[in-house]
């Protein structure tokens, strides 16, 4: 187990992880090639080490590497890797097993993909401590309290009895960064934590991470796109780009003083934003959310939500986890019927449910998710996944469809030769989310919702797939509902602003004037949570909301 003295931070204890030469195959289309190349990577207790990078760069093969562990289809074929002495590619993997978990954690990007669903929260939290001989299953389930708690979780006595679907993205994601400190690792691998939260909650958990690896001695490796992210949390950084180290640094002086190009172009503020709509609109909206209320079971989660999308317009819909965004989403595509309101498509009501809409209703609008990971078959070839649209609204077959699927992916810039006999597992993430697009676009809807979809790509290749989605909405005259909680995302694409809290409008207005003061207070609460790339932000701004609090100034934002 970790010392559990306290350190200052900056004090840095002895070597815990030294990878030397690491080398990672990986058989795609039957060759065999490498995709990390030769790599070194040092880490002391304590130290937080920042890896970044573009998609495809190798961060989350190097992070999982540390535990000696690849994934499918990937292996590690030259260097070592040791971990306080031991040599982790020479011991057996039974031994492998009993330090994973116990002295090395895993926090993966997606919690959803990686929580049982059919066992409660608290029942996996306890798994492991009690499989290691950590602890007993009581003195577990009372140390799974304090760490839901710690991290900042709603009704932490009780919320571990739920099962993952019965909490949002957010919350399942803070779960599982407790179950990574429950048997106080020496290692924690943080693969992009704080990808599905929104700027309000990642303040707190960014904080409650911080103060776990410092009070235990913790070491980390944080893997991330988010620069402003890494800024707040990582001693060092380590710029990766195909598999090749680029730079190496101290946080601060990298920071100041990038000595490479393509270290400078992923510090490079975004400076990608669209032409503003034209102002005209016409009388009657593309869709028209009227007063629309809605429950889970008995639970009431939307309040009288109404706002409009017109034709070539994209509205941003933002707010934290558990605002109403995704739900919102789920009435208009009818997967959540409303007890009030309607939902209106080119001035017609929409029947409530989707299984009473006509296939010309359901076509009109699409969604994209934010995973694409668990959005897209892993059995299934491209060829197949953009297709099925193509058969099932537009009853193309043979020859047409095939012509069709490659012309859709020429239009999201993906040769159709190289990729539509591809699985979803042969593609980087970024990859994977312009399959999404073009399997929305199959259906040749009116309306595209937009779940998230940047919030879990590298700065450069979220850019691309913003450009990507401004010129399809020029050339085809789509709407976008775009749910995201990254105001830089809004700053990009948005024509409207609408600002949600606990299930209710908020504030809305054109974008220009949304960001623009005065705000409502929970408006002002979201504009002054967006990290910045100084590594004394997160500080300077947990004190200045420490004396608001003290003054009694301060906003409480909705349980996550």
């Amino acid at each position: 187990m970790a010392d559990t003295s306290s350190t200052q931070r900056g004090e840095k204890g002895d070597v815990l992880l030294e990878m030397k030469g690491l080398k990672i195959a990986a058989k795609v289309e039957e060759e065999e090639i490498e995709i990390v190349h030769g790599v070194d990577v040092t880490l002391r207790r304590g130290e937080v080490l920042g890896l970044i990078g573009e998609s495809g760069a190798g961060k989350s093969t190097i992070g999982l590497a540390s535990m000696a562990y690849t994934r499918g289809g990937c292996w590690i074929s030259g260097g070592t890797v040791n971990f306080d002495g031991i040599d982790m590619l020479s011991v057996s993997e039974e031994q492998r097993r009993e330090l994973r978990g116990k002295r090395i954690a895993y926090v993966a990007q997606s919690a959803a993909a990686n929580f049982n669903p059919a066992h409660r929260l608290i029942d996996q939290f306890t798994e492991s401590p009690v499989l290691h001989g950590y602890s007993n299953r009581s003195a577990a389930e009372e140390d799974a309290k304090q760490l839901f708690e710690r991290l900042r979780l709603p009704n932490s006595d009780t919320i571990g009895y739920r099962y993952p679907h019965q909490v949002s993205g957010g919350q399942l994601q803070r779960a599982m960064t407790a179950m990574a400190m429950s048997c106080r690792p020496d290692l924690i691998v943080f693969d992009e934590p704080t990808t599905a939260l929104d700027v309000t909650t990642q303040i707190e958990v960014l904080a409650a991470i911080r103060d776990i690896v410092d009070q235990f001695n913790t070491a980390a490796i944080y893997v991330t796109h988010d620069l402003a992210v890494v800024a707040q949390m990582a001693d060092r950084i380590m710029v990766l780009r195909h598999g090749n180290l680029v730079e190496e640094g101290d946080t601060r002086e990298m920071l100041a003083n990038p000595k490479q190009d393509y270290t400078r172009q992923l510090l490079a503020v975004r400076t990608f934003k669209k032409e503003n709509a034209v102002e005209s609109k016409p009388e009657t909206p593309l869709l028209r959310v009227n007063n629309v209320s809605a429950s889970y079971g008995t639970t009431p989660v939307l309040f009288g939500v109404s706002f409009d999308v017109h034709k070539g317009q994209t509205v941003a819909v933002v707010g934290e986890s558990g605002s109403g965004k995704s739900t919102t989403a789920r009435v208009i595509t009818g997967l959540l019927p409303p007890t009030d309101g309607t939902v209106e498509f080119n001035g017609k009501a929409l029947p409530a449910d989707f299984r009473k809409r006509s296939k010309s209703e359901l076509r009109e609008a699409q969604m994209i998710y934010q995973m694409a990971d668990t959005a897209l078959n892993p059995r299934q070839r491209i060829r197949e996944i953009i297709g099925r649209p193509l058969a099932f609204y537009l009853g193309m077959s043979g020859k047409q469809r095939e012509d069709r699927t490659r012309e859709l992916l020429s239009m999201i810039e993906m040769d159709p030769d190289e990729y539509i006999d591809r699985f979803p597992t042969e593609l980087s993430g970024g990859q994977k989310q312009r399959i999404c697009i073009a399997r929305a676009l199959a259906a040749e809807p009116e309306l595209i919702i937009c779940d998230e979809v940047t919030s879990a790509l590298d700065q450069l290749v979220a850019e691309e797939i913003l450009k990507l989605l401004d010129r399809l909405q020029k050339e085809l005259n789509l709407a976008y509902m775009f749910i995201t909680h990254d105001l830089a995302t809004v700053r990009a694409i948005a024509d409207e602003v609408v600002v949600m809290l606990r299930g209710k409008v908020d504030d809305m207005g054109p974008k220009d004037e949304m960001f623009k003061p005065p705000h409502t207070d929970y408006t002002d609460l979201l504009l002054s949570s967006v990290p910045e790339m100084d590594p004394d932000w997160l500080d300077n701004l947990l004190e200045e909301r420490k004396k608001m609090a003290e003054e009694g100034r301060v906003l409480k934002a909705a349980d996550n």
